[in-house]
């Protein structure tokens, strides 16, 4: 399917999760606030130039800063998605969340809602819609905008004028109106022929436990068994350069191989914004291999922590869980 062809959005639903788009002052600080769907009405009807489709609003409970954003409120996102396609009659969505997390949640949901026979857009803003120099309109407007034109199914992240792929994307900065860049990450891994059923956005999930651990000079065992001992299904590695960690540290390599004997999957990604992992290129990184550790290849935190919350939240079998891991499912090593 080409750019084309993609069919104008005719009934958004937008979801509002809370964030800085909406807050409003408080006694403590910003915070969440309700009534942001008539204070977007009232905007969109101040610009009659504005081509935008027909919308309807729904408020997600409860509001949240996006920073207490939890994989259990990635669920409930889901099914809201999911009812405003196959139950109000909606061609798309657009989310409207805040941008601290944005990116872990626009990448979760693109394996969250794999299937989904409509565009689902994330947007946000800087600073909250009616203070000065705000990008919180724009960024409405913008995205509203874009869906009128046509978008593929699946997920996208729209901030200042541009749609990103929230599977190749982080936020890089805590200012200015584009926080968001697309990493360069090394792609060329080879892409799932089919996806498992349990996969498809139909289909029941449920909450996974997923731990991300950076790597540091001096990093050792104890630290690795404090997270692997706390109940977690699956970690993020968070390695240096091309996949590279303590391979000297034979407790450190030890805890590795337990946790594959003990059913959790580890995954590595590179620390550096551009590049991937490559875990045979350097001994540091074989070692890990042999531990049992996977290759993440290119894929962003987000995409990794997202992806591995979908696989397993699926009750998928272990084996095709790390299987699918080292496979490209919906961009995300492409």
């Amino acid at each position: 399917m080409t750019a084309a062809t993609h069919h104008p959005a005719q009934r958004v639903m937008v979801l509002y999760t809370g964030g800085t788009i909406g807050m409003q002052a408080s006694a403590n600080g910003l915070a969440p606030a309700s009534g942001f769907e008539a204070r977007m009405a009232d905007y969109l009807a101040s610009q009659p130039q504005l081509q935008v489709p027909q919308w309807r609003f729904r408020e997600m409970s409860p509001l949240i800063d996006s920073a207490n954003m939890t994989p259990a409120y990635w669920l409930r996102l889901r099914t809201a998605i999911i009812e405003a396609v196959e139950q109000d009659d909606c061609d798309s969505v657009l989310v409207l969340h805040g941008t601290d997390t944005l990116a872990y949640s626009a990448a979760a949901m693109c394996f969250q809602l794999l299937g989904l026979p409509a565009p689902v857009v994330f947007t946000g803003s800087m600073l909250p819609a009616g203070v000065p120099d705000s990008d919180a309109w724009e960024n409405v407007s913008g995205a509203l905008s874009a869906l009128g034109q046509g978008q593929p199914h699946g997920v996208q992240l729209y901030f200042h004028g541009a749609l990103l792929a929230p599977t190749r994307c982080a936020k890089v900065r805590s200012f200015g109106r584009n926080p968001f860049v697309a990493l360069k990450r090394n792609g060329g891994t080879p892409k799932a022929n089919t996806l498992p059923g349990e996969l498809m956005y139909r289909q029941p999930r449920h909450e996974a436990s997923v731990g991300v651990l950076p790597l540091v000079p001096g990093i050792g065992a104890a630290q690795l068994d404090a997270l692997l001992n706390s109940g977690i299904e699956a970690l993020v590695l968070e390695c240096f350069g091309s996949g590279t960690g303590p391979s000297d540290n034979p407790a450190f390599l030890a805890s590795l191989q337990r946790a594959q004997q003990n059913g959790i999957v580890v995954v590595a990604i590179t620390q550096c914004h551009e590049g991937g992992v490559e875990l045979d290129v350097y001994e540091a990184g074989s070692r890990l291999r042999e531990a049992g550790v996977l290759s993440g290849g290119g894929m962003t935190r987000e995409a990794a922590f997202g992806k591995l919350h979908a696989l397993l939240g699926a009750d998928l079998p272990l084996a095709e869980v790390r299987q699918l891991v080292e496979l490209d499912l919906c961009g995300e090593l492409a």
